[in-house]
């Protein structure tokens, strides 16, 4: 028979984040993996076995035990640990109104505070940088025309990786106004525009795979040789190979990755003036604030260069306040 925390956990995995919410399948897994690690949990640190896990298991010291657990036992980082503490808190917040019995008890867990983070840097590629990168592919081949067109593609829209492997024909309109129709996180779809070259590109390559012809809307755009969508490992594969592929240092030793080229995008545009609130629409973002983390790397670098430029200008050497003996005088007669 099943317990009463084996109950409530289908039906806040089904009716209510599948049913009420709608929440994507990729959230609906990430939920469902914090659960699975928190069961394993359970059977190892606290011999309760899955067949008698029950809600009164579940309380705000064992959550803080079980998130003390990832970091410090999984080594995960402040992020997934506060990424799975989301997922607890959901399932807490939407028991509230289950399990009234122990309201008590899930506010306890909601009152649990996530862990600050000092926020990362924004990784990117110089405009020198991106240019070399997507000047690789030999356009002299068929398989190096779609690899140009695909870089061209993925940094034109800043899309994310899933975003590009998912587009089909219907999605690209080559007329003006050009653009790209994604569907990103939560299923939500948004219309980029589409640069003049990357255009030129996208238009030879469709005709060349016979894409524009009536009948090939569904068709995906990329695909490998098995005329299968190409995943996102396999788009990464190809950066990574132009990357290998690039002569001298300007590549060598960058980080590059389908996301730091929209990361790369998206400091571009700032940096060229286009306003946050444009850069947010083009990358999707449901929140400004996200799109703020670009404006807080570019002043960072401005002010290091900066730093850099007037530090044999603008010199310190003055002496400290506290070997003053003048100073230290005045300061004991006040």
């Amino acid at each position: 028979m099943a317990t009463d925390f084996a109950t409530a956990l289908r039906r806040f995995l089904t009716s209510y984040l599948a049913g009420l919410r709608g929440c994507s399948p990729a959230t609906i897994a990430s939920y469902r993996d914090t659960f699975k690690l928190l069961i394993t949990w359970f059977r190892d640190e606290r011999s309760v076995p899955p067949a008698r896990l029950t809600l009164d298991h579940l309380t705000a010291s064992t959550v803080t035990a079980f998130l003390a657990h990832l970091q410090e036992g999984r080594r995960n980082s402040i992020a997934t640990r506060n990424q799975r503490l989301a997922a607890i808190s959901s399932f807490a917040t939407w028991m509230q109104t289950e399990d009234p019995a122990r309201m008590a008890t899930w506010q306890d867990i909601l009152a649990i505070p996530s862990k600050k983070q000092d926020r990362p840097a924004v990784e990117h590629l110089t405009v020198g940088q991106t240019r070399l990168l997507l000047a690789q592919p030999d356009r002299s081949t068929r398989q190096g025309r779609r690899d140009a067109t695909l870089l061209a593609t993925l940094y034109d829209t800043g899309a994310r990786v899933s975003e590009l492997a998912g587009l089909s024909v219907r999605d690209i309109r080559i007329q003006d106004p050009a653009l790209a129709s994604l569907t990103g996180k939560g299923s939500k779809t948004r219309h980029v525009p589409l640069d003049g070259s990357t255009v030129t590109l996208l238009a030879a390559y469709l005709h060349e795979r016979q894409l524009d012809q009536p009948g090939r809307e569904d068709h995906p755009v990329f695909f490998n040789q098995h005329r299968a969508r190409l995943s996102r490992g396999g788009i990464a594969w190809i950066i990574s190979k132009y990357q290998a592929q690039a002569s001298g240092p300007l590549l060598a030793g960058a980080t590059i990755s389908p996301h730091i080229l929209r990361h790369s995008k998206a400091m571009h545009l700032y940096e060229a003036g286009v306003p946050l609130p444009y850069i947010r629409d083009i990358l999707g973002h449901v929140e400004l604030s996200t799109t703020e983390i670009y404006a807080r790397a570019s002043t960072e670098a401005k002010r290091k260069a900066l730093e850099a430029a007037y530090q044999d200008i603008v010199t310190s050497d003055l002496p400290e306040w506290n070997q003053d003996a003048s100073l230290i005088d005045w300061l004991t007669n006040l």
